[in-house]
């Protein structure tokens, strides 16, 4: 019996009879498998448009990384928005409301709260890492300070735009802190003075006092005591009057580079009854014409003060540490009382922010 005839299906749809012989292959297949791989490589080209990129295309898609991450779309970033009124944190910065970000940090400074006193050499890394950052060393001054655990941050402060380097403590937050203090040292003007809160909380607002001159007048160092006075044994969190302390060994090694200092203290209404202010030049009188314009811009706000260089007034703080300190290097140095009023009131306070200024902008033209 004759076997049925086979048919071979061509790429143009045709058919070709053989019978029982095996067929060499028709020519039109071989034509369909040319076109085929024809139509093949021509789609592998437009693949490899798409996995390599242009130069163009490659420097607008930058390589994935943490800066750079991947995306779906080779398109150009978006340009900047236009920056609106705030500050911005460009530079790396934190914003903070600069006086938010110390009443924060004083928050829960309690007579019970913790505090350890420091050996010497803590302290003097402590201060030697402030001075660095006053020198502008960045980068020694981190190294420094992070062999004590203390830490550097560079904040930008939301009313002003004016970027400060905060030094803290790591163990602030920790349940045993070490309670030795904060600085905040303006990166924006030369420094040329300093603020220094030693009783935050025991003496009500006097941080906030701080803070704001520290706001309001530029080139300044703000030290901020880390404990309540009475936290710890004793009064070995009273830094006032203590040499053993990282806030002491602060101001005085600042005091040692020639940079006058305010103290800031508070006093109840019934210290000195007919004054608003105790104003001191403490143990020395190197400050004697300062204290003078302070006492001055202070009567024309309409505040009562007690001159101590010209009459015995309480609270006068010859006894005080760092203001001895300074004394024996003939540095300037200030201590001043303020009475409840101009500390806790805000209309006050705006007044004795504004004198303390005045004697600020006196070191900044002394020292330009």
């Amino acid at each position: 019996m004759t076997p049925p005839p086979i048919r071979l299906i061509t790429s143009a749809n045709q058919y070709r009879v053989r019978g029982n012989r095996p067929a060499r292959r028709a020519r039109p297949v071989r034509r369909a498998r040319r076109t085929l791989g024809g139509l093949a490589l021509a789609l592998a080209g437009v693949l490899g448009l798409t996995q390599c990129g242009s130069p163009d295309a490659d420097r607008e898609r930058p390589a994935a990384s943490a800066e750079h991450p991947p995306r779906e779309r080779p398109t150009r970033a978006p340009s900047p928005s236009v920056p609106d009124s705030r500050p911005t944190d460009a530079d790396g910065s934190d914003e903070e409301d600069l006086l938010r970000l110390i009443a924060d940090y004083t928050s829960d400074f309690t007579e019970g709260r913790g505090y350890r006193r420091p050996s010497y050499r803590e302290r003097r890394t402590v201060a030697d890492g402030v001075a660095l950052l006053v020198d502008r060393e960045r980068r020694r001054a981190e190294r420094r300070l992070n062999d004590v655990d203390f830490e550097v941050r560079t904040i930008t402060d939301a009313a002003t735009g004016r970027r400060y380097a905060e030094v803290a403590d790591r163990t602030d937050h920790a349940a045993a802190p070490r309670g030795w203090g904060r600085v905040y040292v303006d990166l924006d003007s030369r420094v040329r003075w300093t603020a220094q809160v030693p009783h935050p909380v025991a003496d009500r607002d006097t941080e906030q006092l701080g803070a704001q001159l520290m706001r309001r007048a530029p080139g300044g160092v703000l030290i901020i005591a880390g404990a309540h006075r009475k936290s710890g044994s004793g009064d070995e969190a009273d830094v006032a009057h203590r040499r053993n302390s990282v806030f002491h060994a602060i101001c005085d090694e600042l005091a040692a580079r020639g940079l006058p200092g305010i103290q800031i203290h508070g006093m109840a209404d019934d210290s000195a009854p007919d004054h608003d202010v105790v104003a001191s030049t403490g143990k020395g009188r190197e400050a004697l014409t300062e204290g003078r314009d302070l006492a001055d811009a202070l009567r024309r706000r309409g505040y009562e003060v007690c001159r101590a260089w010209a009459r015995s007034c309480p609270l006068e703080g010859r006894k005080n540490v760092q203001g001895r300190n300074a004394t024996a290097q003939d540095t300037e140095f200030l201590h001043v009382e303020f009475a409840p009023k101009l500390r806790e009131q805000r209309k006050h306070r705006r007044a004795a922010v504004a004198a303390l200024a005045e004697v600020t902008r006196d070191w900044r033209r002394s020292r330009s």
